[in-house]
């Protein structure tokens, strides 16, 4: 007869096994499949003329010893063969702020161009003085609590950048204060979907969540349960949000059941 001490023995390296293998094919496999992602993205009253706008989204490239600067051109490399008609860049360009990676991220990511331009945020990585002056350095314009204007096709759109840092609602609508158009937020944090939906903002792009990174069988995405939208497309009264798994890791240099992404999103009018 088989002890049930054997069996519980036999249960736990079983269980040990599956989480081993698991981590393994995070970090050797899944965080390596990077792929495009190509969602549409309804926007309330978008005007006609930027119907089918395409916007390249690269965000949480984690420039690190796990993520060299090689997995961020690569990313590049994927996002200049889509010839998106601008680019944005969602914030955490390293890790924990690492000043030796400040320069080669900025590098890597210096080969962006598009017809409207490539604009850039900071996230909660990023420090506010030599991340964004190695990104101007290579012509992307860093929006630090600020706000662009572009036309586009004889249309107004701006763009209104935050800081991770910025979370009052009375900071953010002073920021987004004098905008026309069709107005898009730059939030790394995806909870400021809440401010972005009490000032009508039309579109939010964020990032930080990496989807989850882990994503379980039942459970979900653990870690990443306190945002409103983890990844993907997500809404709040009239504003749409469109949240990217980004390009790194953080913490763990594992993805299981999330791979990283580029996105290029096709703007399209609201349905009313």
């Amino acid at each position: 007869m088989i002890s049930r001490r054997a069996v519980l023995k036999t249960v736990a390296a079983t269980a040990a096994g599956a989480v081993v293998g698991a981590g393994s094919y995070g970090y050797f496999d899944e965080r390596n499949q990077l792929e495009v992602v190509r969602p549409i993205v309804p926007v309330g009253g978008l005007p006609a003329a930027l119907d089918g706008l395409r916007v390249g989204f690269l965000t949480d490239v984690h420039c690190s010893r796990w993520g060299p600067p090689e997995y961020v051109s690569r990313a590049v490399h994927l996002l200049m063969n889509e010839r998106p008609d601008m680019i944005v860049l969602g914030g955490d360009y390293v890790t924990w702020g690492d000043r030796h990676f400040v320069k080669p991220s900025a590098e890597a990511l210096a080969p962006l161009s598009a017809r409207y331009g490539v604009y850039a945020i900071l996230g909660n990585h990023d420090d506010d003085r030599y991340m964004p002056a190695a990104l101007a350095a290579h012509g992307i314009e860093v929006l630090k609590d600020a706000r662009t204007r572009l036309t586009i096709k004889g249309e107004i759109v701006d763009l209104v950048g935050i800081r991770f840092w910025t979370r009052k609602a009375a900071d953010i609508a002073s920021v987004i204060r004098g905008a026309s158009g069709t107005v898009v937020l730059l939030a790394h944090d995806p909870r400021r979907l809440t401010e972005a939906a009490a000032l009508n903002v039309p579109l939010v792009l964020s990032g930080h969540t990496h989807g989850g990174q882990v994503v379980l069988p039942l459970a979900g995405a653990v870690a990443a349960q306190k945002f409103p939208v983890v990844a993907g497309i997500g809404r709040r009264n009239r504003t749409t949000m469109f949240v990217s798994k980004g390009v790194g890791t953080v913490y763990v240099p594992v993805r299981i059941n999330c791979p990283p992404e580029v996105a290029v999103l096709t703007l399209r009018p609201q349905p009313a």
